[in-house]
């Protein structure tokens, strides 16, 4: 808990010093006076003036401000009135507000590339059998099957873009990267054109290379969330169907498992991987009441014949059954790293595409194409800080880079509590030649505030339902 406290308020405050250092370094840019820059809102815990600018820590750790000379803010003395934000021209207040999520996007592309330049050991896309009917199974997806590469095509087969060259294929170089482009594609409604290859381990050359037709079209843009590869049947990686840790005293214990154990049988039906071992376990009950297993396990040069009776586990609100051991040896991984031109290319195409997925993302969900179970708030931010610094400081560094973006991307919405409907006021103005009237202003934030008080209570709605399971 601690470790998740801490790694959130890290990612806060780091998120909020670059953003209003944005602001504040394009108002001094602009010869705009700035009074206050403050990191967090109300009571000031600590302050110190450098020149005619007072730095605060507040409170409230969820936000910030830059405060400036503004005649709508107060009496601004006559020798200073050139220095106001409100009398500079709409050019240059349209600088100082977007420079905020400009910030975040310029960090979030030096973060990316941090993690391209120092590498990370990622799962490789080596698969183990996908669920019976589902997407991946009926595309022809087998166990030992690795994704090397992949093509969005539209639904009748012909590849999006400008044509079926080998540049509108992408390299698949791990877990992640496979799951971001399928992610992509659903979205969009687009059907992928898989490049596999078939290996009986991760270290041994290809049996065999053929191209896979995976109909994402079929998904619903609503089904784009958390579940989507669940629900294409895209399982996790491959692993022998082996006997890992075992629970005290649980069924696979009690029934004479060992670690390292192989099963060869299970009700007559040999496993091929230990996802398939999973799914057979899982679905071994008749209502709530777990059916016995008949097990024919190799232990060294032994082979016997063991029965293990699963108990009954509430996951997610669903029956399943268990025997309490983990299945499956560690998965294969990848160090994925990339040299100074490539890594900083990359992290600039993962900015932008991970910033267009969001706007994508917020337009489906606001039309009703999209769950709104996508929209996260503070809860599952803390989680995944806590869960990312767990892991080493490079996957901190890329969860930071992602939430980054987020927070750039959210800023530019033209709503007008955020820096976006700022932005939409000088339009505005530079359009019609007059600002908007004080009457529109005071009725626009008021609908501004409304509407992300509703995003923000049906966020914290989503981070409570996966705490407890209810997503």
């Amino acid at each position: 808990m601690l470790t998740t406290v801490l790694a959130f308020i890290l990612t806060i405050g780091v998120l909020v010093v670059i953003h209003e250092y944005g602001h504040y370094r394009a108002a001094v840019a602009c010869d705009v006076k700035v009074l206050r820059f403050s990191v967090g809102f109300g009571r000031v815990l600590w302050s110190r003036t450098k020149g005619e600018t007072e730095f605060v820590v507040s409170a409230l750790p969820l936000g910030g401000y830059v405060k400036m000379l503004d005649e709508r803010e107060g009496t601004v003395d006559p020798g200073e009135l050139h220095r106001a934000f409100n009398r500079k021209p709409v050019w240059q207040r349209a600088i100082v507000v977007v420079a905020g999520p400009l910030a975040n996007l310029l960090l979030a592309v030096l973060l990316y590339a941090c993690v391209n330049w120092a590498g990370v050991s990622e799962l490789r896309p080596w698969f183990g059998q996908p669920k019976t009917g589902s997407l991946m199974d009926k595309a022809g997806l087998q166990s030992q099957d690795e994704i090397v590469a992949l093509k969005p095509v539209t639904a009748s087969g012909s590849a999006s873009g400008s044509g079926e060259d080998a540049a509108s294929w992408y390299a698949v170089r791990s877990m992640n990267d496979l799951q971001w482009r399928l992610t992509q594609a659903a979205l969009k409604g687009q059907d992928v054109v898989l490049r596999v290859q078939s290996k009986v381990a991760a270290d041994q050359p290809a049996r065999g290379e053929r191209e896979l037709h995976l109909q994402l079209s079929q998904v619903k843009p609503s089904e784009v969330d958390g579940e989507l590869m669940d629900r294409i049947g895209l399982t996790g990686p491959y692993g022998e169907p082996t006997i890992g840790l075992l629970l005290d005293d649980g069924p696979a214990q009690k029934a004479g498992l060992r670690q390292g154990d192989r099963i060869l049988l299970v009700n007559g039906q040999v496993p091929v991987d230990a996802s398939q071992l999973r799914a057979i376990i899982r679905e071994s009950h008749d209502k709530d009441v777990a059916r016995p297993l008949s097990l024919r396990v190799q232990r060294g040069q032994a082979v016997m014949d063991l029965v293990v009776t699963p108990v009954m586990k509430d996951i997610q609100g669903q029956k399943v059954s268990r025997i309490e051991a983990g299945l499956g040896g560690l998965p294969a991984a990848i160090e994925v790293r990339y040299g100074f031109l490539e890594g900083l290319q990359l992290a600039l195409d993962k900015t932008w595409e991970v910033s267009r997925l969001s706007l994508d993302m917020l337009g489906k969900m606001l039309m009703g194409q999209a769950s709104i179970k996508n929209l996260s708030g503070p809860l599952t931010i803390a989680d995944y800080a806590g869960q990312s610094v767990r892991l080493g400081w490079v996957y901190y560094v890329g969860f930071l880079a992602l939430v980054s973006v987020s927070l750039g991307v959210l800023n530019l919405l033209p709503l007008p509590v955020l820096d976006g409907g700022h932005l939409m006021y000088y339009l505005f103005e530079g359009v019609t030649g007059r600002p908007v009237s004080e009457r529109w202003l005071e009725r626009l934030q008021r609908g501004g505030v409304a509407i992300m008080l509703m995003m923000m209570s049906l966020a914290l709605y989503n981070d409570l339902a996966r705490l407890m399971g209810a997503h």
